[in-house]
């Protein structure tokens, strides 16, 4: 399969690059979506956010904005939704509350999701090794991680045969 330009574009802000002082639900959407841009037609949408709110997947908006903790997790789960049922996000993300920092597990997401789309997509020889400790909890998310790189690759595949 040739080079997917897209997937070397695709640059998930680093935790402290997304907006603290909150976001309304359609500034939210338009964040996020803007990101997932460069996967194609990875979106998310207001009834999905609402949905997740719902289902206490994230916690509901104060003052209806959005901060900086709630975008992070739906960042995540606009990518993992597509190889995990809501279930086992909710699990996901409960382990991921009781053993990092939002911050830290978002920033580890954003890199190893770059990392494993580029080896993927045959842009990187080998997966590079981010961070520097070796917990179930990161394998995990790599497995997730790489759940989703291979649908991707195999939908983008089909797509141009």
């Amino acid at each position: 399969m040739k080079k997917n330009v897209s997937v070397a574009e695709l640059n998930l802000p680093v935790y402290q690059k997304i907006p603290e002082m909150g976001l309304y639900l359609n500034q939210v959407v338009t964040y996020i979506n803007q990101y997932l841009a460069p996967l194609g037609n990875l979106k998310i949408t207001t009834s999905m956010i609402s949905n997740y709110v719902k289902h206490d997947l994230i916690a509901s908006p104060e003052g209806r904005l959005y901060k900086r903790d709630q975008i992070a997790t739906l960042i995540f789960i606009a990518i993992a939704k597509n190889v995990m049922d809501q279930e086992d996000l909710q699990k996901a993300i409960t382990i991921q509350q009781k053993t990092y920092s939002t911050e830290v597990a978002y920033n580890y997401f954003a890199a190893e999701l770059k990392n494993v789309l580029l080896y993927v997509f045959n842009q990187n020889n080998k997966l590079q090794k981010i961070g520097h400790d070796n917990t179930d909890q990161k394998q995990m998310l790599r497995n997730v991680i790489m759940a989703f790189a291979y649908r991707e690759y195999l939908y983008q595949f089909f797509r141009e045969v």
